[in-house]
């Protein structure tokens, strides 16, 4: 029988079997050695453990209610299963919380018909699906969730690590504030790592229309890491740093993006009649790979319109595996990197195929039908950019699944215990 490692290639001998072994090796070791702006944070490491005991929407049990809590926190699943938000979306408003959806059992925690918004600081978000969909609402009627969005001020030392989002009405993932005010009043320090954001919806339920977005890090934001993530069949945005924003964009696989990949620039109208003034947004953006699908456009750079950009190490490749441009617009190319999150070290771009396809999403180790096909879709060079889940197969469904969780006494020992839930090579 032939048998398939990661990167697709088929096994005949012991020797290839092993050099495979070597390459899971290598990308968790890589994993491990990734930093980012605000990864650093505490969140609720400390705090009191708190259990969801149940699926609902509220009531005592539920995320919502654990979401809700006040003080340093962690948040642990004693269930597995689909969260219905029936179209009320979560908030997390206090500060110092890990939701660590690695301790729910198989098949995890998704979320439907709504999505999350941090507007607090110290947040460290692991290990959960969030699929809002159009929730059954007609064309243009205005339902426009995000599917994990920070927002405001206060919201600082964010880290949202391998979730998986897709479906959204507005952007899979995003981190904005009263971008008017300057970068204090807007969110700040912030890293999306080892997720896969895809799907995006694009003629769905967004009054503008037409809107498949994967992140947006809005006007002023600072100091954003994306890294490590899997980008798949989202038009614009995949990234998109507005007017003043700054961040890095390092060793993310994008597949079958419409018309644009890394996006930088701001609307000049937006600025009408505002103290501040719009200035080019400042990225660097190292070890990524572009692959064109059915949906890219014909010429798509893996940066374009209008920033200061650092670029090195990318690839871009059409249909036909042929080199396409770096560039276009009006980009000022760096010699530096304008920030830099301290300990962070790319990997080599000839890695990040085979290593994001491994290690991305809510749970790589044990991923749901919706996050199977899309990372197949990359391997197999298919999928589309749609306009309703229905085009996929609908809202999951999953029956619900219990286990009680023995929590170390000694909260010391809850940090340790919180890794045991994830197979070694996918930490």
């Amino acid at each position: 029988m032939k048998k398939i490692c990661a990167s697709g290639t088929v096994l005949k001998t012991v020797a290839t079997v092993f050099a495979c072994l070597l390459i899971s090796l290598a990308n968790a070791q890589n994993l491990e050695e990734v930093k980012g702006f605000g990864i650093d944070t505490p969140a609720g490491a400390g705090g009191r453990v708190i259990k969801v005991t149940n699926l609902n929407s509220d009531g005592e049990g539920s995320l919502r209610w654990a979401l809700e809590q006040k003080g340093k926190r962690v948040v642990v699943f004693e269930v597995g299963g689909v969260i219905d938000l029936n179209g009320k979306n979560l908030g997390i408003g206090e500060p110092y919380i890990t939701v660590a959806g690695q301790t729910a059992p198989s098949p995890g925690i998704t979320i439907i018909r709504g999505g999350i918004g941090i507007g607090t600081h110290d947040v460290r978000l692991q290990h959960i699906r969030v699929r809002p969909g159009a929730n059954g609402k007609s064309e243009r009627s205005g339902w426009e969730p995000d599917g994990i969005g920070v927002s405001r001020g206060d919201a600082r030392n964010i880290h949202i690590d391998h979730c998986s989002t897709s479906w959204a009405v507005d952007e899979n993932m995003s981190a904005s504030g009263e971008r008017y005010k300057g970068p204090d009043a807007t969110s700040g320090r912030i890293t999306f790592s080892h997720s896969i954001i895809a799907e995006g919806l694009d003629y769905a339920t967004h009054k503008k229309g037409k809107h498949s977005k994967g992140i947006l890090i809005h006007d002023y934001v600072q100091e954003v890491a994306v890294i490590g993530n899997l980008f798949a069949h989202n038009d614009r945005r995949n990234p998109y740093f507005k007017a003043h924003a700054s961040g890095v964009v390092v060793n993310n696989l994008m597949y079958n993006l419409g018309n644009a990949a890394v996006q930088l620039g701001y609307v000049e109208g937006e600025w009408d009649g505002k103290d501040r003034r719009p200035g080019n947004p400042k990225v660097a953006v190292v070890g990524n790979d572009l692959r064109y699908g059915r949906d890219s456009y014909s010429d798509l750079a893996m940066v374009a319109y209008q920033g200061d950009v650092y670029l090195r190490d990318n690839q871009v490749l059409n249909l036909d595996g042929e080199p396409m441009p770096q560039v276009q617009g009006d980009i000022r190319l760096l010699d530096k990197p304008p920030v830099w999150p301290e300990g962070l070290t790319a990997m080599p771009v000839d890695q990040v195929y085979d290593s994001v396809l491994l290690n991305a999403g809510a749970r790589p180790w044990d991923r749901d039908e919706v996050d199977v096909r899309i990372v197949n879709s990359v391997r197999s060079q298919a999928g589309r950019i749609i306009d309703s889940e229905e085009q996929v197969g609908g809202y999951p469904e999953a029956t619900p699944v219990y286990r009680k969780l023995q929590v170390p006494t000694d909260t010391e020992a809850v940090g340790a215990w919180l890794q045991s839930f994830v197979p070694t090579s996918y930490r």
